[in-house]
């Protein structure tokens, strides 16, 4: 219908358009259309006065013999012919000049008429395509009409989806608000849970101890009370009291007398109760009771110290990375541990290392390595929340001592061999009776504790807060604290326990004097940056040296007198050097690597 209707309009519209110029040319036209009726007219009757004239013309003659009368009328009527001929043949040649002018006036009238048709005609193609286009454009806005409906009602749709998610979010925000301030009085509240836990497990072990040492004073007691009758063959073991050092207490550079005096004998009874407790504590010095036949002689002060110039040993030490390295005090054996869950023993000899043994019963990789005094035993950390002690001679696992709840990073023996000390990634440090198995203390520390050494009485920990802090073993409190300008990776005494060696993140080594308790002495170099949060740099035995790895796999050495770098051996390290040991003769100095490879270094 619609088609139908276009069609049909523009047919009236050229309709309209052709009266219209009908009615407007139809007036110019006329005129010359009468003129033309009138001459087409005369044309006819100039041809019928012609042919009659030509009739007469030949009648005239014959009728000029019969009668004279019509000669003088004859005359006059031949001139007013000829007059009339000339006449016509004037308005003759005006009739054709004019019809030809008509004849053009027609010829250019057709001419505008043809090219008015073919401009109609155009205009009706053109009209065809505009009204095909607005079809189109028709369908179009159908379609974008129809769309925008749909876009409307999903908008619609988008905006009550908006609002609702809106509303929740305000929820779960006001949830997640109420939900974070409980959570942080859960961990204020579980903090204070632990404090009271650890504080009531040290009281509990303080207890037990006390009452452990009550029992033993009485017995003691009780067996001073009974005569015990003293042979010469006997062989009981009695440190020589000290006289500058008053009754009870040992040196332990004094000779073991193989026989009692007869002083002895006639002490009284509170002489003889500390005579026994020294036989006691000197027995607890080495509680685990090390067998004589593997024990080292630690090497004591160091008579020359070789700065490292060449690679004596490259070896594949791990399957995987190697995390530490430390050389046993009489610098006979080199332990290394990975992450492979075993610490590997190796016997250096003339420059090499050579495998000796494994020791395994770890359940993830190792982060540090000790050796007591003696060299017995081997303490190792690890990343499956324990650490445990090894005997040197058969290589049997001995003791495995669990609680912390996080990666164990470091752990040393105290000196009297017969407590160690933890740190963990939970922030606390756990001090470990070995004769009992049983930890004594537990200390929240408030940061990942990296790295852990020891004084006679004071605990130095290195801390993921970028601090290092001091603790009191007896008030189990923080004596003080120092804060360095990045994480703390490694600390280290050197042979007189006076100076500390630190390493932090930000890539300088620091020595601090623990006497002033002030930095004596900073390192760092173009091209050192440590690679990890427990990579652990270390004394020269004479305190002369210190030496670290970098990222980029190359050893620095720095002397401590000038401050300034001794040397860099980068030749031989292909990843990041994640430890560094020196041995305790000061011949060698041992690197590994967060790949699997560990390397020997002396001058020879």
């Amino acid at each position: 219908m619609a088609a139908r209707r276009a069609d049909c309009g523009w047919k009236r519209h050229i309709s309209d358009q052709l009266k219209l110029r009908d009615r407007v040319q139809r007036h110019t036209f006329e005129q010359i259309v009468q003129q033309y009726n009138r001459l087409l007219e005369k044309s006819d009757l100039q041809t019928v006065l012609t042919e009659r004239y030509q009739t007469e013309k030949y009648d005239v003659p014959r009728g000029h013999e019969a009668s004279s009368m019509d000669s003088s009328r004859s005359d006059s009527l031949h001139q007013e012919m000829s007059q009339m001929r000339i006449r016509h043949q004037e308005e003759l040649t005006e009739l054709h000049k004019k019809r030809g002018e008509l004849a053009q006036t027609v010829i250019e009238l057709n001419n505008q008429i043809q090219q008015k048709d073919r401009e109609i005609q155009s205009n009706e193609a053109r009209m065809l395509e505009y009204q095909q286009q607005i079809a189109g454009l028709e369908g179009d806005c159908r379609d974008l009409r129809n769309n925008l409906q749909e876009l409307e009602m999903a908008n619609q749709t988008l905006k009550d989806e908006y609002d609702a998610l809106q509303i929740t979010f305000s929820a779960l925000e006001e949830k997640l608000r109420k939900t974070s301030e409980d959570n942080q009085e859960l961990v204020s509240r579980w903090m204070a849970e632990k404090a009271l836990e650890a504080n009531r497990l040290n009281a509990e072990n303080e207890k037990d101890t006390r009452r452990r040492q009550a029992k033993l004073q009485k017995d003691l007691a009780d067996a001073a009370k009974e005569p015990l009758p003293i042979e010469q063959d006997d062989d009981i073991e009695v440190l020589a009291e000290d006289g500058g050092k008053g009754a009870g207490e040992t040196s332990p550079n004094r000779p073991i007398s193989r026989t009692l005096s007869r002083k002895t004998s006639q002490q009284p009874q509170g002489g003889l109760l500390d005579s026994i407790s020294n036989i006691f504590g000197r027995r607890s010095a080495n509680s685990l009771g090390t067998s004589p036949e593997t024990t080292e002689t630690p090497s004591g002060g160091c008579a020359e110290v070789r700065v490292p110039t060449t690679a004596l040993h490259v070896f594949e030490a791990h399957d995987g990375e190697v995390n530490t390295v430390r050389f046993s005090p009489g610098s006979r054996l080199l332990a290394t541990g990975g992450m492979d869950r075993r610490v590997k023993l190796w016997e250096v000899i003339s420059g090499r290392c050579e495998a000796k043994g494994a020791l395994t019963g770890s359940n993830a990789g190792i982060t540090s390595i000790d050796f007591d005094s003696a060299g017995s035993y081997l303490l190792a950390a690890s990343n499956d929340f324990a650490s445990r002690i090894w005997t040197m001679d058969d290589y049997r696992l001995r003791h495995t001592l669990t609680g912390h709840s996080g990666k164990v990073l470091s752990a040393r023996f105290l000196l009297d061999n017969a407590r160690i000390v933890s740190g963990s990634y939970d922030r606390t440090l756990k001090l470990w009776d070995l004769r009992s198995k049983v930890c004594m203390k537990t200390v929240f520390a408030g940061s990942s504790c990296n790295d852990i050494v020891c004084t006679e009485q004071c605990v130095m920990s290195g801390h993921f807060d970028k601090k290092v802090r001091f603790w009191d073993i007896r008030a189990e409190s923080i004596v003080r604290e120092m804060e360095l300008q990045g994480r703390v990776t490694s600390l280290d005494l050197n042979h007189d326990r006076s100076e500390l060696l630190t390493c932090s993140r930000d890539d300088v080594l620091k020595i601090i004097d623990l006497r002033s308790n002030a930095i004596r002495q900073t390192f760092s170099a173009q091209g050192f940056k440590c690679g990890a949060d427990w990579t652990r740099v270390t004394f020269s035995p004479d305190g002369s040296y210190v030496a670290g790895g970098s990222a980029d796999g190359a050893l620095y050495v720095w002397n401590v007198l000038t401050g300034k770098l001794d040397r860099t051996l980068d030749r031989n390290h292909s990843s990041a050097i994640n430890s560094v040991s020196w041995s305790p003769s000061g011949t060698y100095v041992a690197s590994v690597e967060k790949g699997s490879r560990a390397i020997l270094w002396s001058d020879m």
